[in-house]
C-alpha cells in the first residue's frame, strides 16, 4: 500500500518529484503516528539535500504529524493499492531479463484478444504487458524495486505512463511471422467477415413433407467492381491514419484513486484499418454494393415450420476481400385443410354411419401419397384410431424412415329415420331383447 500526502504538488528544480520517494518512506515507517516517526522526518528536514527540499519535507511532516488536524479537514491521506508486477508475470524478484521476456511471450500468446475470447482476457493482456514494460526496463525496474508502483508514478515524465500493449506485443514478435499466424498489426487491419443473411421461405404442406428444390432471389452485399473491393477511389492512394498512427486502435488512460485505467478502442477515424483514403464514389468506402442474386435451394424432406436451413457463403461478402457470411433460410409451412401434422405423423378424421361401424366397410382415405383404401373392421367403436403404417412424414435427413397416418373414426348417428328404417331398427331391438335371456 502506498500512502500519498494530499496536495503534494512540489518538485525539485531539476524536474524530479521527490514526493514519490517520500511516499515509500512513509509507507514503510508509518505503522503508527508516533513521535519517533515524526522525529525521523524532522531529522531529514534539517539536513541539506537536493533530493529532499526543506519545504517538501515540511509538507510531508505536517501531513503525517498533524493527525487530528487532517481528520478535521477530511481525508488528508489517499491510499492506493500497489500491484506486484512479479506476481503478474509469475517470476521471482531476481529473475533475469531473458526469463522475464520468455515468460511474457508465453502469457501474451495465451491472453491476446485475437486468440483468447474469454471474458477478462484483454484486461489480463494489458496487465501483463504493463508489468513487462516496467520489469524489462532497468531504470523502471530499479525504481519499482525500491519504491513500488508509487515511485514510478512520481519519478518524472514517462515513468508512470504505459505504452500501447499491442505495440509492445508487436515489437517482440516482429520478424517472427507474428503470433502463430496472427500477423501482429495486420491482424487488426485484416479483412472482416461478411454478415449473415436471413430469408423466409413459404412451402405448401406436401413440399415440406417430401422436400422440394426451389429457386429463390436474394439481395446481398457483393464486392464493388469500381474499386475492386478496396473501398478507395480509383487512382488515389491511402495514407496512414493520423488519429491512431496506423494502429487501427486508440488508447485512452484515466487516472483514478485505484490506479491508472487504460482502454483500447477501435479508431473512430479509420474504423480500425489504420489507413485513411478517399472513399469510392460507388460504394462510399464500404468496398461493397447491394445486388440481387438467384440461387437454387434444395429443401430436404421432413422440414416443418421453424426449420432453418444454412447455405454457406451466400450471405454478405466480407469487406476488403474477407470471407462471405452465410444465408439462413427460415421455413414456414402452409397448413392443409384436411390433413394435420403431429411431428412425423399425419392425423385424419373419417366419418362412417352406424351401419358401417356395425357391419364394417372399406373406404377411401386421403394421404400425402394420394387416396388409399382403408378397411373399417366390423364392430368399430366411436373414437377408435386406426393406424396406416408408413404413410406419415419422412424423418428429416432420413427419408427412408417415415411416420404413420393415424385415422380417427367418428360414427354418425342419424337424428331422423324413415318409417322403414325405424321398423328395421325396432326389429333389430326385438332380436337383441330375445337374445338377452337365452344368453343369460
Amino acid at each position: 500500500m502506498a500512502i500519498i500526502p494530499c496536495g503534494s504538488t512540489w518538485a525539485s528544480p531539476n524536474g524530479f518529484q521527490p514526493h514519490s520517494v517520500l511516499r515509500s518512506y512513509v509507507t514503510n515507517k508509518v505503522s503508527t503516528y508516533s513521535h519517533s516517526t515524526s522525529g525521523r522526518i524532522r531529522s531529514l528536514a534539517s539536513q541539506s539535500s537536493t533530493m529532499f527540499p526543506q519545504e517538501s519535507l515540511n509538507v510531508l511532516f505536517n501531513s503525517v504529524s498533524d493527525k487530528n488536524s487532517c481528520r478535521r479537514r477530511g481525508a488528508c491521506l489517499v491510499v492506493r493499492a500497489s500491484r506486484d508486477y512479479y506476481s503478474v508475470l509469475g517470476v521471482s524478484k531476481n529473475a533475469s531479463k531473458s526469463d522475464i521476456k520468455s515468460t511474457y511471450r508465453k502469457l501474451a500468446r495465451s491472453y491476446h484478444p485475437d486468440v483468447n475470447k474469454e471474458s477478462g482476457a484483454e484486461e489480463k493482456f494489458k496487465e501483463i504487458s504493463n508489468a513487462y514494460e516496467v520489469l524489462s526496463d532497468d531504470e523502471k525496474r530499479s525504481i519499482y524495486d525500491r519504491y513500488g508502483e508509487a515511485g514510478l508514478k512520481g519519478g518524472g515524465p514517462g515513468m508512470g505512463d504505459f505504452s500501447n500493449p499491442f505495440d509492445l506485443f508487436e515489437s517482440l514478435f516482429e520478424g517472427m511471422g507474428g503470433m502463430g499466424g496472427m500477423g501482429g498489426r495486420d491482424s487488426r487491419n485484416r479483412a472482416s467477415e461478411g454478415e449473415d443473411q436471413v430469408y423466409n421461405l413459404v412451402l405448401n404442406f406436401k413440399e415440406a413433407v417430401f422436400g422440394v428444390e426451389k429457386e429463390i432471389e436474394i439481395t446481398r452485399l457483393e464486392t464493388c467492381n469500381t474499386c475492386d473491393g478496396t473501398g478507395s477511389k480509383p487512382g488515389t492512394k491511402s495514407s496512414r491514419c493520423s488519429t491512431c498512427g496506423g494502429q487501427g486502435q486508440v488508447l485512452s488512460s484515466a487516472r483514478t484513486p485505484l490506479g491508472v485505467f487504460q482502454q483500447v478502442t477501435t479508431c473512430p477515424t479509420c474504423g480500425g484499418t489504420g489507413e485513411f483514403s478517399t472513399p469510392c464514389n460507388t460504394c462510399r468506402g464500404d468496398s461493397r454494393v447491394r445486388k440481387s442474386k438467384r440461387i437454387s435451394l434444395k429443401v430436404p424432406a421432413g422440414v416443418d415450420s421453424g426449420s432453418r436451413l444454412r447455405v454457406r457463403s451466400e450471405g454478405n461478402v466480407g469487406r476488403r476481400g474477407g470471407p462471405s457470411g452465410d444465408l439462413f433460410v427460415i421455413i414456414e409451412v402452409r397448413s392443409d385443410p384436411i390433413l394435420k401434422r403431429d411431428d412425423t405423423n399425419i392425423l385424419y378424421t373419417c366419418k362412417i354411419s352406424y351401419v358401417d361401424a356395425i357391419l364394417g366397410k372399406t373406404i377411401n382415405v386421403p394421404t400425402v401419397d394420394g387416396m388409399v383404401d382403408l378397411k373399417i373392421p366390423a364392430g368399430t367403436q366411436p373414437g377408435t384410431t386406426l393406424v396406416m403404417a408408413k404413410k406419415g412424414v419422412p424423418l428429416l435427413n432420413r427419408s427412408n424412415l417415415r411416420g404413420d397416418q393415424l385415422v380417427k373414426v367418428q360414427v354418425e348417428i342419424p337424428k331422423r329415420l324413415s318409417g322403414e328404417e325405424r321398423k328395421l331398427v325396432e326389429e333389430l331391438s326385438d332380436l337383441n331383447k330375445a337374445k338377452a335371456p337365452s344368453s343369460r
